[in-house]
């Protein structure tokens, strides 16, 4: 064989053996499944359950330890606009939160607006641990502050004035008469002006959700803390020996 013909050979062996590597995309045709149900037939595994054993018992170690004491229950149901449980939590975004947002930005927060929806435990009479923290919020939400304008707070106050259910707020006063309709409103001990923005904190979930679940609208901007919200109440916990949270003058609906 001459060196042309070899060299044809060799360039024509390399073109087939690139044309028999290239992928093929395939077409899923069909899924197939079947239930296992897990009974009294299956038994731990020895080697897997030690393995597992000294990490779990770290966890319950770490969750079970003693952070603060509640003299009495907060409850999610103990008032008629606002709730102990609710104020807590309120609270303590409002306290946690407000030291980082004036690092950040230099401003300050003016008030805090939760929902109810996000209180999913209540806490009993008796020592208080991290566990308990995560009963309260075992979603993986983070505290934003949202800036508004006058006119999107209004509405923000509107919506948590008008709603079934009791939303938390705190550094906040709203009064509306037995329709609900706004009497007053007073932040930070002041009478609410529409001609100004105000900035409130909450979850990313609000936030994030927009007009969709009800709360904000017309966000002219938003602040990251980076700060899990069941973090600032396990925080919290740790800097006080007894938790305070009472059913106050936040939410006043008037009789007439």
């Amino acid at each position: 064989m001459n060196y042309l013909n070899f060299k044809q050979f060799v360039v024509f062996t390399t073109f087939c053996f690139l044309m028999s590597c290239k992928n093929e995309t395939g077409t899923l045709s069909e899924i197939q499944g079947k239930q296992i149900t897990i009974d009294s037939t299956y038994v731990e595994v020895d080697s897997i359950s030690d393995f597992v054993t000294p990490y779990r018992n770290r966890i319950n170690e770490i969750l079970d330890s003693t952070l603060a004491y509640a003299p009495k229950p907060l409850l999610t149901n103990d008032g008629e606009r606002s709730t102990s449980m609710g104020n807590l939590m309120a609270d303590i975004v409002f306290e946690e939160t407000a030291p980082i947002f004036k690092t950040r930005t230099g401003k300050d927060l003016d008030f805090v607006v939760l929902n109810a929806g996000g209180v999913r435990s209540i806490i009993s009479a008796g020592n208080v641990t991290a566990r308990n923290a995560y009963e309260v919020m075992p979603f993986e939400n983070y505290i934003v502050v949202a800036e508004l304008s006058g006119s999107a707070t209004r509405k923000l106050i509107n919506f948590v004035s008008k709603a079934s259910r009791k939303h938390p707020i705190s550094h906040i006063q709203i009064v509306t008469d037995k329709n609900r309709a706004l009497e007053s409103v007073n932040i930070q001990g002041e009478p609410f002006d529409e001609s100004r923005s105000y900035y409130v904190a909450s979850s990313d979930y609000l936030v994030n959700g927009g007009p969709s679940v009800g709360f904000f609208d017309e966000i002219i901007s938003v602040t990251e803390t980076d700060y899990l919200l069941r973090n600032a109440i396990i925080d919290h916990f740790n800097k006080v020996d007894t938790l305070k949270a009472i059913i106050d003058d936040r939410f006043i609906q008037l009789d007439q």
